[in-house]
């Protein structure tokens, strides 16, 4: 009997690897054409004299009501052509990064065939690392500055910050900025659905970015993704106790959803907390929805965060 209990476990085994082999190569096979221009370069190696030609080429990049002398003054500006340098000992070959591009958007063509290969453009900007990329329908702007390595001379932010100012996290940056397309805005305050919203958006980065870490889906550290996994149990018995599911109190978004150093319990244990545990709860909660109910990926970013939470058997690992 044990004997055909484990011939049928690796039986099943190969039979999963044979699928998932059949959707990968399904996904090799989709031709995805696209050209990263360098923006960022061409911007400061350009002539005083062309100005005008690349104003003409890049015309959303040059705000109306600011003269030439504007564009001329920071091309030859010390610090910004320090930091131009900077980006280019970093990035003066992209070839990684393309191919990690080509194979994004051959997911994204897989699960999303109505979607257009996007026109992608390097940039160089004023280091907000809220719009660290910006994915429209056909333009994808990427802001290298932001992506120089956490431990940069350049970076005078909070280490909870400058963590994801890595080049790994280019990918799911451009992932979360592709979702705000695709999922169903908020239909209430509640911190339910702000988890179920986020939770969407992560498990988007699943199914776009399989071979990524949950660490880098979710901008933690390995550690922080430990300390999650070890308290999932206590953080949702935190929020059943305290009846905050439903709860509508702005508040609770800055406490567990919102960008932050650390989750706020109010008890000892904030401290050694990362933030944003309500959003990888929101995470958990849609993975074990997809588990329970395969639907498509489209119709999941869709669904009511109430009716999703519902059907979804979510029960927190002990």
């Amino acid at each position: 009997m044990k004997r055909i209990i484990f011939l049928m476990t690796i039986l099943f085994a190969f039979g999963s690897c044979q699928k998932k082999s059949k959707v990968e190569k399904a996904i090799e096979a989709i031709p995805v054409k696209f050209k990263v221009e360098r923006f960022d370069k061409q911007f400061f190696e350009t002539k005083p004299e062309d100005l005008d030609k690349l104003k003409r080429e890049y015309p959303f990049f040059f705000p109306q009501g600011n003269e030439n002398n504007v564009w001329l003054e920071k091309m030859k500006n010390p610090q910004w052509r320090e930091l131009y340098a900077e980006v280019q000992k970093k990035y003066s070959n992209f070839d990684a990064v393309q191919n990690e591009l080509e194979t994004l958007f051959k997911h994204i063509k897989y699960n999303f065939p109505e979607t257009k290969t996007p026109r992608v453009i390097t940039v160089i900007s004023e280091m907000d690392y809220n719009n660290k990329v910006i994915y429209s329908d056909s333009l994808v702007i990427i802001s290298l500055e932001l992506y120089l390595g956490k431990a940069h001379k350049f970076y005078q932010f909070p280490e909870y910050i400058k963590q994801n100012f890595e080049e790994k996290q280019m990918m799911p940056d451009v992932v979360t900025s592709f979702s705000l397309n695709k999922i169903t805005a908020v239909s209430d305050n509640s911190l339910l659905s702000q988890m179920i919203y986020y939770g969407k958006q992560l498990y988007l980065k699943d199914v776009l970015l399989p071979e990524y870490t949950d660490a880098d889906k979710m901008g933690y550290t390995p550690e922080q993704i430990v300390w999650c996994q070890e308290n999932e149990n206590y953080i949702w018995r935190y929020f059943i106790e305290k009846e905050m599911l439903y709860s509508d109190d702005q508040k609770l978004k800055n406490r567990f959803i919102n960008l932050a150093p650390f989750s706020k319990f109010y008890l000892e244990i904030d401290n050694e907390s990362p933030g944003r545990v309500g959003a990888w709860i929101g995470w958990q909660i849609v993975r074990s929805f997809a588990e329970n109910n395969p639907i498509p990926i489209d119709e999941l970013l869709k669904m009511n965060a109430k009716e999703l939470f519902e059907k979804s058997k979510y029960k927190p690992k002990k």
